[in-house]
Parts: C-alpha cells; structure tokens; sequence
C-alpha cells in the first residue's frame, strides 16, 4: 500500500526543482495511497491537487490549503463530501466513480462559494431520482455538474421544487446506507474466514507442527521418483494450486464497492510477492569457485575490466584498469604468494602470478588521474639467489687442524647448500655455516 510521504513529494516536484514548501501544483495519482495525510502542513501554497485512482477512503487533511483552487479526487473510494469548506479558493471539484452515496452531504460545499464545476458521476448518488436537480438547488454557486453547463431556467425550476425533491432523495440515501452497511458486514465477515483459512494453511496442527501418515510416507519412499525430487515436485505443486487460486479470484463475481477494491489490490500485491521472492530465488547465483579443491587458484575476472601484466627480474607489476570515479573503499587488494585477488564492488578479480612473490613487501597505488590500479609484487626467487651466492663468497676453505690439510667441499642441491667433509670436522663445518 502507497502513503504520502515527503520523499514522494519531493519526487513528484522536479519541476519545482523538488522544493515543496513553495510548490503550486502536485500530482499523486496512481500511488496506490489509502489515507490523504500531510500535504496541508508540507505544501500550502498548493493551487492544483492530482490524488485520482487511489484507494483514498475520506477527504481529510486538506482545510488548511486556503489556495487550493483544483482538486482531482477521481477513482478513490470516497463516501461522502466533506471538511472542504477551509479551501476558500476551491473552483474544480472532481468526484467522478466514487462511493456517496449520501448526496446530503454536498450541503457541506455551500462554504466554498468559488466553486464553479463539480463532477458527480459515477457515484451511486448520481442514479437517484432527481438527483441534478437537487445538486442545482443546493449549490447555487454552481456553474457546471458533470460538465454540463447550468442553465437559469433549470434552476429557477429546481427550486420550485426543492422541497418535493428533498424527501425523496432522503428516503433513496437511506435505503442506500442499509445496502452499505450489509455489505460491509459480508464483507468483514468474509475477510475474517480468509485469514483464519491462511492460518490453517501455514499452521495445520494444533501445535504448529506438520504431522505425516507414517504407512503414507513408508509407501511413498519405496518409490524412487519421490527421493530423487521432492523439492521440485513440491514446487510444482504449489505453483499449481496458486495458478488455480488466481484464476478463481479473477473468474469470481462480486459487486464494485470499496472492499472490493482493497481485495482486488491486496490480491495484486501478494501475486507481485509471490513473483518477487521467485524471481529472487532464480536470481541467486552459486558462489564463484576461486580456490579448487586441490588448492589450485583459478583465473577469474567478474567485473571484466581491462589488465596488463609486466613480468621482470625483480617483480611483477599488474595494472588494473579500475573505473575511473570509483570510490578506493569499494576495492580491496589481497596479494598471495601464487595469485593476486581484487574485489572490486564486491566482485572479484583473479590472476595467477607466473612467479612466486611476497605479499609483505607489495605494494598497491591509485592514479588520480586516470583511477588504474597498480600493484607492485617483488619475487621470492631472485632474492634467494642473491643470498645463496653471498654465502658461497664467504665460505672458501678451513683452516688446517692437528697439522692435517682438508679441503672443504661446498654442494649445492635442488632446495639449499650443504657441505661435503670428512668425518672429523663435522663440528667446525657446522659452525663455520652457522657464521656465514
């Protein structure tokens, strides 16, 4: 259900650069709103009001638009006229397909003596016997009904015989509000054994609780048709019954009132839930595998923008080509020494590195200019070559021991250096090693 909201004002007011204390013309039609609520304390100024088809039950919170000079109130379900009489500029009043019924109640716009044009039609109040003569003779201020121009003679005879008319069209409003108030009592009564059907529906045991027949169910899971989808058949079959439950709606007769529309619309906004939540449910992705089960990254790039990868010696720099006004909080950079991950607005961006890298000495920096993203990544290889061969510099050859002369061999296998000597010099080799 729609309600007037300041938010909806200022939406519907972009030819008043959305500012709506100064706003002259407002036009709210379609909204779906039930109650006319704080236009008089957000808008005085107004001169022009659209509120047709809505579902508007009473004309309230309006005496305070003192400028108001049109309101459209079109296709609500209104049932009388009333607390109009503070819009002392009021010339256009649109009523047309609404619910009054009690035609009396235009005595109230006797107040509103720029009133010029009324329309009427489409209410019940316009099949009473005499009904445009009772109008004309009632609001003498009134130049047009229904958009047929008033003419002197019709109302020099209307008020000839207003005081015929009047008790007739006391006695058909009478006999209205009793057809009204029947009506409203089948129509609650009614809207009170849906509900308590939706309650049996969702909770069908005393308890809450869905109760099976145990030789039912033993039956059914002998089938294997019954094991291998149970969620598709019971999907199918709620789609079913709720296709079936539609089509009896719409295909059901019933009187145009205003209960019948609240149904109407009530039954509208749960098929578009329904529709909502499935729609959902299909839009729901699986999670992007990022990692195998084997441990292996993949290459993976969701946001599909643009990249470069500069292998050298030392490092390996990756350009990202980040959308240029993009805020930095929506990117985060988690650098591994295998892969490389970039979430960008919560999508990510991976790539394999060609060689192994350290993530505490990378680094990522943002162009102000053009916003790519650069992120530096120095290799583990190249530094470890560095160092193995400073300590094949520094350990040439042992001192001789015990007047012996030993030569210090020095191999190097797949992984790390070792030494080769004979088995008496284990000791000092190890701590010749531990000094280098």
């Amino acid at each position: 259900m729609g309600w007037i909201t300041e938010d909806l004002i200022r939406r519907n007011a972009e030819h008043n650069d959305c500012v709506i204390f100064s706003l002259e013309e407002l036009s709210l039609h379609q909204q779906e709103i039930e109650r006319l609520e704080h236009i008089d304390k957000w808008c005085r100024d107004l001169k022009i009001l659209y509120l047709q088809n809505n579902l508007i039950g009473k004309i309230e919170n309006v005496s305070k638009l003192k400028k108001l000079e049109y309101l459209n109130l079109a296709l609500n379900n209104i049932e009388k006229i009333e607390n109009l009489e503070g819009c002392e500029e009021l010339a256009k009043l649109d009523l047309t397909v609404n619910f009054i019924g009690e035609l009396s109640s235009i005595k109230t716009l006797k107040h509103n003596i720029h009133l010029k044009e009324l329309f009427l039609m489409g209410n019940p109040c316009a099949t009473f016997n005499h009904y445009r003569e009772f109008v004309v003779a009632t609001l003498p201020q009134l130049k047009w009904l229904d958009g047929k121009e008033i003419e002197p003679s019709e109302r020099i005879k209307a008020l000839q015989d207003y005081s015929v008319i009047e008790p007739q069209i006391r006695e058909q409003e009478k006999d209205h509000c009793l057809k009204r108030s029947k009506l409203k009592e089948e129509a609650q009564r009614k809207h009170q054994e849906e509900d308590k059907n939706e309650d049996e529906r969702s909770n069908p045991g005393s308890d809450g609780h869905w109760y099976t027949d145990i030789n039912a169910t033993l039956s059914s899971l002998e089938s294997k048709d019954h094991l291998q989808a149970p969620d598709m058949q019971e999907y199918n079959t709620k789609k079913l019954d709720e296709s079936e439950d539609d089509l009896e709606f719409w295909n059901k007769p019933c009187l145009f009132t205003p209960e019948s529309r609240l149904e109407t619309l009530r039954h509208m906004e749960k098929q578009r839930k329904n529709q909502e939540k499935l729609s959902e449910k299909k839009k729901v992705k699986p999670p992007r595998i990022l990692i195998t089960g084997n441990g292996n990254a993949l290459n993976v790039n969701e946001p599909k923008i643009d990249f470069s990868l500069n292998d050298n010696e030392k490092q390996i720099i990756l350009d990202l080509a980040v959308y240029r006004y993009m805020d930095t909080s929506l990117i985060d950079v988690d650098v591994q020494p295998t892969y490389v991950r970039v979430m960008i607005k919560g999508k990510p961006f991976q790539l394999v590195l060609p060689a192994e890298v350290r993530p505490d000495s990378s680094s990522a920096k943002r162009s102000q200019t053009t916003g790519h993203l650069v992120i530096c990544m120095p290799k583990v290889i190249g530094d470890l070559r560095s160092q193995r061969k400073e300590k094949m510099c520094t350990i040439r050859k042992l001192p001789p021991l015990l007047g012996q002369r030993e030569k210090l061999v020095l191999a190097e296998s797949k992984h790390q250096g070792y030494l080769e000597r004979s088995p008496g010099r284990t000791q000092n080799c190890r701590a010749l090693l531990g000094r280098a």
